[in-house]
Parts: structure tokens; sequence; C-alpha cells
């Protein structure tokens, strides 16, 4: 990798390397390359001219270039899914085989469409990022209680959440939420998934530290730690969930009783599980990542981008032939910008 050229499909497997890990891992392409021992000087030299045989001295039009359709199509897609934000798009798009293009891609034809909206940067603390993460399913349940305000009265809502997969369990939202109702909680969750063995997390609250949550936990063959006083970021994931039904569910429909947030958070909860692409996941959904479908589906994206690639290639490759002139790139790096 280090001699003079690299041959133009080495150096193009080498960016869409960097590209497809740090997306999926948020990991920045500088640390990738120095992990795979490339120069990094070399890596961004690459990115520029990723699409193109080595010129030598020649000027060569790059072999790959969005078709109008397809930042049409980018475009009208964006007018009616614009809240999912553009990354989720991108893979909705690819999924729906709608169009098959890079998460960079559709940023900048959004960029230069100016219909961006601003979004605040990331200010989370870095604090609790050593938490040990689970390896398979049912090796994390997270549970934790939420207040749900609804036409001004708080309701308290009790969820359970796979630590590995970011699948929603159980749930039950109630008037009030004592110790034998959080074990009613838990133990809906056992009966979905009979053979998971779980370890517990939670935080503090006096549901949790209850002497018969306790007995309940031993008794049922599961382990439970709690999160350390004041440092609740080992149970985040689910304060996550939480934050997201009252923000995209919640909140918008307005439930006018008990039983009308009930079915909200219902319908929600099928929807998170089934259908909302995860960020964490690498943009598939919890019930994917608990089936072990990952790998098939990013496989499957792989080959849809690979195929995509090849097509504009040959409409490039057949435009120049006859003449016509070539569109604005489509691809390349971020400006200014980095996963």
């Amino acid at each position: 990798m280090k001699e003079a050229w690299a041959e133009p499909d080495v150096r193009d497997a080498v960016v869409d390397y960097v590209r497809h890990w740090s997306e999926r891992t948020g990991i920045s392409y500088r640390r990738i390359v120095r992990w795979i021992g490339i120069p990094r000087s070399k890596f961004y030299q690459w990115q520029p001219r990723y699409g193109k045989v080595n010129e030598h001295n020649a000027w060569i039009p790059r072999d790959f270039r969005l078709r109008d359709w397809e930042k049409q199509a980018i475009l009208d897609f964006w007018s009616e899914h614009s809240r999912e934000g553009y990354r989720r798009m991108t893979y909705l798009m690819l999924d729906g085989d709608q169009v098959a293009v890079s998460s960079s891609t559709v940023y900048r034809v959004l960029q230069e469409a100016g219909v961006l909206r601003r979004w605040n940067p990331n200010t989370n603390s870095r604090k609790g990022k050593g938490f040990e993460q689970p390896l398979k399913p049912h090796e994390h349940w997270h549970i934790d209680i939420s207040h749900i305000n609804i036409q001004g009265t708080f309701y308290y809502l009790c969820s359970v959440l796979d630590g590995f997969s970011r699948y929603l369990v159980a749930w039950d939202l109630r008037e009030s939420m004592t110790e034998p109702q959080v074990e009613i909680v838990l133990q809906r969750a056992r009966e979905r998934f009979p053979n998971a063995q779980p370890r517990i997390i939670s935080d503090n609250g006096p549901q949790f530290s209850a002497k018969d949550f306790k007995q309940f936990i031993r008794l049922s063959g599961m382990t439970h730690v709690r999160t350390s006083p004041y440092y609740p970021q080992s149970n985040g994931k689910l304060e996550r969930w939480h934050q997201s039904a009252k923000v995209e569910a919640i909140r918008p429909k307005t439930p006018l009783s008990l039983d009308d947030a009930r079915r909200i958070v219902t319908e929600y909860v099928e929807h998170y599980n089934t259908v909302r692409l995860h960020s964490a996941l690498g943009y598939i959904t919890p019930q994917d990542q608990l089936e072990g479908r990952a790998e098939q589906i990013f496989a499957a994206r792989d080959a849809k981008l690979e195929n995509a690639r090849q097509a504009r290639r040959s409409a490039a490759a057949t435009s120049a032939q006859e003449g016509e002139p070539l569109s604005v790139p489509s691809e390349g790096p971020h400006e200014g910008r980095q996963p």
C-alpha cells in the first residue's frame, strides 16, 4: 500500500472499507487509516480520486456520478422523511430499493439543494463509555421507570430493554409503579423469552433496591447490578428509549387518557422494534439484530452499492462516448466534516 501507485480497484476498495466502517462504528477516518497501515496523506489523496483511473498527468473524467433521476429521488424521499435525518434516510432508501448511495452522497445532495437543517453538535459527556457491552442477545436487560405527562397528570412507564439488540422486551404504563408491579413487567419479559437468564441493570430506585425484588431476581435465575448513584450512564440505552418514545410518539400524538397513551406506546413499540432503523446498530432494526440478520443485511447493502456504482460507471462511459456533458460529481469527502 505504500508504493508510489496503487491500482484503482485496490485504492477504491480501501476508501470503501474506511467509509463503511467509519459509518457503522463512528470511528474517525484518521484512526481506521492508522490501524490498517496507510499513510494518512495518501488516503486523503485517494478520496477525491475515488472512481477514477490513475491519471499520470492526463485528465480523465470520473467514471461514477449520480444520475439526475437519482438526485431527484433523494430529494423526493427527503420531502417525505425529513425527520429521519440523512443517515437513517440513506438506509431506508437502500433497503427499500429506492436509491443505492452512501450517506455522504445523500448529505452532499441535500446540502447542495439547501434543505438540510442545522444540527446541534453532540455535547454528551464521554463519562461512562467504558461500561462493558453485551456480546449476544439477552445478556443484559436494562430496566427503568420514567414519568409520562398525560393531560397534566404524571403516570409511570416501566420498560425492559435488551442491551445487545436494543429490542424493547416488555413495558407497562400505570398510575403507580410499585415493586410488585415492576416484578410483573419483568415476568412478562421472562415469559416472552423463557430461556433467557440476563443480568438485570437498573438504577438505585426504591423498587429495585427492595428486598422482595432481590429475592425475585434470585428465584428467577437472573442476576442484578445497579448503577452508581449520580452516575446513570450505564443505563443510558433505556433512558434514550424513553426519550425517543416521548419525543416521537407521546408528545406529537398528545394522548387524552391513560388508555389512549397505552395505545400510542403499543404502536410505537412495534414500530421501534420492527421498522425504525437504529443508528447504534448500523441502521438496522432491533428485531433484525436480535434475530441475527445483521451481517446478511450489511452484505445485501454492500452488493446494492456496488451494483449501483457499476451502473453509474457504465452510464458515464456511454455518455463520454456520445460526447454528452457529465453531471456534477456525487462522491467525495465531506467538506469540513468527518463521521
